[in-house]
């Protein structure tokens, strides 16, 4: 069964996490965030809407579909008076026209059917100029093997089924290089990121993130006896004792407006 993003129970699945060195200096490499006027567009639980002002961001605006989401995200960003969350659509933000700098969209267009709609949404609110990022995985990212650190891979490799519900939605990069231009954007470029999604200080504090699918709207499709399974088959590759350094692939695509 797809994750229920509006249900109470998986509120915090996209909140109480950190996002990482490696990914803010991949976002410096695209952008100078300083000062900048960000939109993180289905921003879930504001973990990237916090670590867009941790680096350096002057306003961040966090846009989700799921009040409870946004709920989460307020609560997570108590503090800090220049991050503020609001419910809307992707394609329909309710933010006012050429009101900020970046617009950011990570793991929001593999739900979305259309991405078009998403992008001319993205250029609306960006100033002449301004920078969309847009984060997410291909099915060549998917399709990588399973090991240690890229922890992912074992579950296409336990559930083969997974692994075509995975590559079947996520974007290609002609399909995002297609609706970006249709947008209007130019200056279009990609490049794959190996972002450290969490460091766990054992393989217990692993099996627990698991077991409640955190993050990992994909879990959502297995019942918990399959869940147990794959914890049990991914436990059985990891070394014995020591930390788990996870990271995923992933692409970020960066147009302007």
């Amino acid at each position: 069964m797809a994750i229920d993003f509006h249900a109470r129970a998986n509120r915090g699945t996209y909140a109480d996490r950190c996002a990482s060195t490696v990914w803010a200096e991949a976002i410096r490499h695209l952008v100078d965030p300083t000062g900048k006027r960000v939109a993180d567009i289905g921003c879930g639980g504001g973990i990237y809407s916090r670590m867009w002002h941790e680096i350096g961001a002057g306003e961040v605006t966090g846009v989700d579909f799921s009040a409870e989401m946004v709920g989460a995200a307020r609560e997570q960003a108590a503090g800090l008076p220049l991050v503020s969350f609001r419910q809307g659509d992707a394609a329909a933000t309710g933010l006012p026209s050429g009101s900020v700098e970046v617009v950011f969209q990570r793991a929001l267009i593999h739900h979305l059917k259309d991405y078009e709609a998403c992008f001319a949404e993205a250029r609306r609110l960006l100033v002449p100029g301004g920078r969309l990022i847009v984060q997410d995985r291909t099915p060549a990212d998917v399709e990588l093997p399973g090991s240690p650190d890229h922890i992912r891979g074992y579950f296409f490799e336990r559930f083969p089924r997974l692994l075509a519900v995975e590559t079947g939605r996520r974007p290609t990069d002609a399909a995002v290089r297609r609706a970006l231009l249709a947008a209007g954007f130019g200056e279009i470029d990609s490049a794959t990121l190996w972002e450290v999604r969490k460091v766990y200080p054992s393989v217990e504090h692993l099996k627990r993130d698991l077991a409640a699918r955190t993050g990992r709207s994909i879990l959502h499709e297995l019942d918990d006896g399959e869940l147990a399974d794959l914890i049990s088959y991914i436990v059985a590759q990891l070394p014995a004792g020591g930390t788990v350094v996870e990271t995923d692939r992933w692409t970020l695509w960066s147009a302007t407006a």
